[in-house]
């Protein structure tokens, strides 16, 4: 176990450097910290580079085939994104998919985010896909970075095997249409209710930004838009409140 207590030590220069999304993807490693976080990592079997403790913490975890690092308390609150840090983070590689891994056989039911901006609501999002039995999410240029501390906190183990593609809308959209798969987008602008709908065995679910809602390339180029009738004063649902409603209406079609 090595100790860390000099800012200009060459790993703890790395570590603090997965702060920044640029740095993240040049080096395709992220960082995932927290107790909870970090036993997900090592039960899902995340591909862990190394986990990092606070100088003074120790965990009943299993950590013998993991390079492990203690950093001195100054230096574990500069890397550390939480107020009260449990004194544990990982730094967990990347496991993205390219354009020309989706596999139609396998990759049924797709989730698009469409430029969302909240961290929070993007993990929740991403767990709640992976409960809910989706295949796929892909991320449209323009999202948060689904590597921020924040998303991988939301998720809750999900992004340690959840497939992601992040990609253009044209080229996801241009995947999905070749693979034939329906293509369904949340708006408002419509008289189809989500819960009287039949949908395809194979379709695509897009959810749009927070403030804005599906820009104009989705909605012009889906299969069937739809919407959550609401019965209150409230303008609209959270992004993830509607995704948990819509995902799960179109897994209950495929169940059946």
């Amino acid at each position: 176990m090595a100790y860390i207590k000099s800012k200009d030590n060459e790993k703890f220069k790395t570590i603090k450097s997965l702060l920044a999304s640029k740095k993240r993807y040049k080096e395709q490693k992220y960082l995932a910290e927290g107790l909870r976080t970090v036993e997900l990592a090592l039960e899902h079997g995340a591909d862990i580079d190394m986990v990092i403790l606070r100088e003074g913490t120790e965990f009943n975890l299993d950590l013998e085939d993991h390079k492990v690092h203690t950093l001195s308390r100054d230096l574990f609150d500069q890397v550390s994104d939480t107020e009260n840090s449990q004194g544990i983070m990982a730094v967990v590689k990347m496991m993205n998919l390219s354009s020309d891994d989706f596999d139609p056989a396998r990759h049924k039911r797709v989730l698009i985010l469409d430029r969302l901006q909240d961290p929070g609501n993007v993990g929740t999002i991403i767990r709640t896909a992976d409960a809910m039995g989706f295949d796929l999410i892909c991320m449209t240029k323009g999202c948060v970075d689904v590597y921020n501390p924040k998303v991988v906190r939301s998720a809750m183990g999900s992004s340690f095997y959840m497939e992601l593609l992040i990609e253009s809308q044209e080229a996801i959209l241009s995947i999905l249409k070749g693979a034939g798969l329906q293509i369904v987008s949340s708006s408002l602008d419509t008289d189809n209710y989500y819960d009287e709908i039949t949908y395809a065995d194979r379709c695509a679910l897009v959810l749009g930004n927070e403030a804005n809602g599906i820009n104009d390339f989705w909605v012009e180029n889906s299969d069937l838009l739809v919407k959550i009738p609401m019965y209150g004063k409230a303008e609209s649902f959270n992004v993830a409140i509607s995704g948990a409603l819509l995902m799960s209406k179109m897994i209950k079609r495929e169940n059946k």
